[in-house]
């Protein structure tokens, strides 16, 4: 089973997501922050990440590129999730390194077919 985890600081969204994943034969693991998801990828192994642009202490594109900068974490699929939407954050978050990039909310369809794209739920 692949594992995703999800960072993302509102806890209606987290459930949602999670949900899902798992619905679609995805174990879940949530971070609330960026810091957060270091220490969960300190912990476990995952196969992708959707990173929340916007969240307290650490946001989604400090994290990106803590992550991009880390050899351990380079390859990571990791897409990009805001509410905003704008133009500006998805160029910013693909010149980083994101490899996909979802506007909230995201439908289920979207959501998996995005995820599938980079890993399997198997």
């Amino acid at each position: 089973m692949s594992t995703i985890l999800v960072v993302e600081d509102y806890p209606v969204t987290q459930r949602v997501l999670s949900l899902t994943l798992r619905n679609h034969g995805y174990e879940a693991l949530i971070a609330g922050n960026g810091l957060e998801a270091l220490e969960v990828l300190e912990q476990n192994a995952v196969d992708l990440a959707l990173v929340d642009i916007a969240m307290p202490e650490m946001d989604g594109l400090a994290l990106l590129r803590h992550l991009r900068a880390d050899p351990r974490f380079e390859a990571l699929p990791i897409i990009m999730l805001t509410a905003s939407g704008q133009d500006d954050d998805r160029a910013l978050a693909l010149s980083i390194g994101a490899n996909g990039f979802l506007s909230k909310p995201a439908s289920s369809q979207q959501l998996i077919e995005t995820i599938s794209q980079y890993i399997s739920a198997g």
